[in-house]
């Protein structure tokens, strides 16, 4: 306690913020880079005419009041306030379009990584740039608005991503780190930018619009894991502590996608390596030794924080259903005038799923609460499906809940390992759907076959990732790579839970699988239910 309180007072902790799907979390890492105090703030995507979106009032709302509940909880069990910090570091979901105008006025609304109707700019991106476009990019969604001849495409000065923007409002600079910068368009690990070539080719292809701007203008500039991207400025401050304690000066390291802090949480950005992030969406992350044979459509390719390339397999939709029928139990419980919380109806699904049979008794949840391209579903209807016969118990339920938000990852796993002929040895997973001990890690790891590790800060993930971030542009040595870093300084003497495949489960998933994937084209004729 002595040590946490001289680390805050003399300004040697971190701060790592992430604005998630469903939380922005704010974690505080002391100089042994170990979690000191946490705060967070619940938030939901909306859909508004037809588009996934968030409001920027709220995104600042839930870092004042995530910081406000960190900063209460240092003073309650440290009885000192936070004045200044070592580093920031800013994290945020990936992809996505947040475009303005010479202002700095936004000039759409935010559309997030959920957006699904790119479908035309994917494919013709595609094709033109010779490289997998995926439909939640940045430059699909700007593609697509340029097709629509969306007037505010000719008022453009800057897009960016949601941790660029927020960057960007603490700091002044229009930066984004290589991750992130990745998923907003093809970057070039050799020259450490974007590729000049595909920017080239961008470039022609709207050369005959005549707008005022060129498509690199336009981009944030891309740094590297370690490199220094701005200080805290005055108003910067004010943002996340508008008491006024905190204050300017701070230096912050590149934002960062929540792709990446989720490989820094797990240790896994070296070559070989892979990881899980498990929340409302889900998403594994592959470090692959040299580039892919060819594109594939499940697989997008982006690069780790300090630029080593991957494969990134992405399911727009992971928890959310799961989420949405603990909300309906939660409603029930509360109507029952029964004393309990959300998390323990969360708890209790996930111990029930355990139980449940490796066919679910015959019961199909398609969790598509937008649509998946990965299992191409292009408007999602969450839907549930059983036969008259079906066993349709509680634990069967709660189970064929976690198989469905599984169910496209393991397809794109299995079609990037079959084409590509990738072992994988060990996936280490984050994320709400690891956090309950048992279910979902043994889950994963059997519709995977596939061995699955978690760290005992799983639930932690993004956040303290991007604290670890900052932390290495703060601390390293001159040459340190980031891998060493991690291996030497946070992760030594820490260890792994793995759990394997159960053979016997593996197989008769694979059977349940079969029939889940004839259901997918249920899913696709209920879009047409208004």
């Amino acid at each position: 306690m002595k040590q946490i309180k001289n680390d805050i007072e003399k300004g040697a902790c971190v701060l790592g913020m992430e604005l998630g799907s469903t939380r922005i979390k704010l974690v505080l890492l002391g100089s042994d880079h170990r979690p000191v105090a946490s705060g967070s703030y619940h938030w939901e995507n909306h859909l508004e005419d037809g588009i996934w979106t968030y409001s920027l009032e709220e995104a600042w709302k839930g870092i004042q009041e995530g910081y406000r509940s960190l900063s209460f909880e240092v003073e309650e069990k440290y009885h000192v306030k936070i004045k200044t910090l070592k580093a920031i570091g800013v994290s945020a979901m990936m992809h996505g379009y947040l475009p303005f105008d010479k202002n700095g006025n936004l000039l759409s609304k935010f559309c997030t990584w959920r957006n699904t109707n790119t479908a035309e700019a994917a494919d013709i991106l595609t094709d033109k740039l010779q490289f997998q476009i995926p439909l939640r990019w940045s430059v699909a969604h700007l593609y697509q608005n340029i097709l629509r001849n969306e007037s505010h495409v000719r008022q453009l000065h800057y897009i960016t991503t949601l941790a660029g923007y927020v960057h960007w409002k603490l700091t002044g600079e229009k930066v984004l780190g290589v991750n992130d910068a990745s998923g907003m368009f093809p970057v070039d690990t050799e020259t450490h930018d974007y590729d000049a070539e595909k920017i080239r080719i961008f470039d022609q292809m709207i050369r005959d619009k005549e707008y005022h701007w060129r498509l690199k203008e336009i981009l944030p500039n891309v740094l590297y894991a370690g490199e220094y991207a701005g200080k805290l400025t005055e108003e910067g401050a004010k943002r996340i502590d508008p008491g006024g304690t905190l204050q300017p000066g701070i230096p912050l390291c590149p934002p960062e996608g929540d792709a990446g802090t989720g490989m820094v949480a797990t240790n896994s950005i070296g070559t070989g390596q892979g990881n899980i992030s498990a929340g409302t969406s889900m998403f594994a992350m592959i470090v692959l030794d040299k580039a892919l044979s060819q594109p594939y459509p499940e697989v997008d390719m982006v690069v780790t924080p300090d630029g080593k390339n991957v494969a990134m397999i992405h399911c727009n939709n992971g928890s959310s259903d799961i989420d949405a029928w603990a909300n309906v139990f939660w409603e029930f419980i509360k109507a029952m005038k029964m004393e309990y919380t959300y998390e323990d109806i969360i708890g209790v699904i996930y111990a029930k799923a355990a139980e449940g049979s490796s066919d679910c008794g015959d019961i199909y949840n398609y969790n598509c609460l937008s649509g998946e391209p990965v299992s191409k579903i292009e408007t999602g209807r969450p839907m549930l499906v059983r036969k008259p016969e079906s066993i349709f118990s509680f634990a069967n339920f709660s189970r064929s809940l976690l198989y469905g938000a599984v169910a496209g990852l393991k397809t794109g796993i299995e079609s990037l390992i079959e084409n590509e002929k990738l072992e994988i040895k060990n996936l280490v997973g984050h994320g709400g759907f690891f956090k309950t001990s048992g279910a979902g890690q043994q889950i994963m790891a059997s519709a995977l076959h596939i061995p699955v590790s978690t760290l005992y800060n799983a639930d932690l993930g993004g956040p303290n990732g991007m604290a670890i971030l900052a932390a290495y542009m703060a601390e390293r040595d001159e040459g340190e790579s980031l891998e060493d870093f991690l291996s030497g300084k946070i992760y030594r003497g820490i260890s792994f839970e793995t759990v394997l495949p159960d053979e016997e489960e593996c197989r008769k998933m694979n059977q349940y699988m079969k029939n889940y994937t004839r259901g997918l084209e249920a899913e696709r004729a209920a879009a047409n239910i208004v």
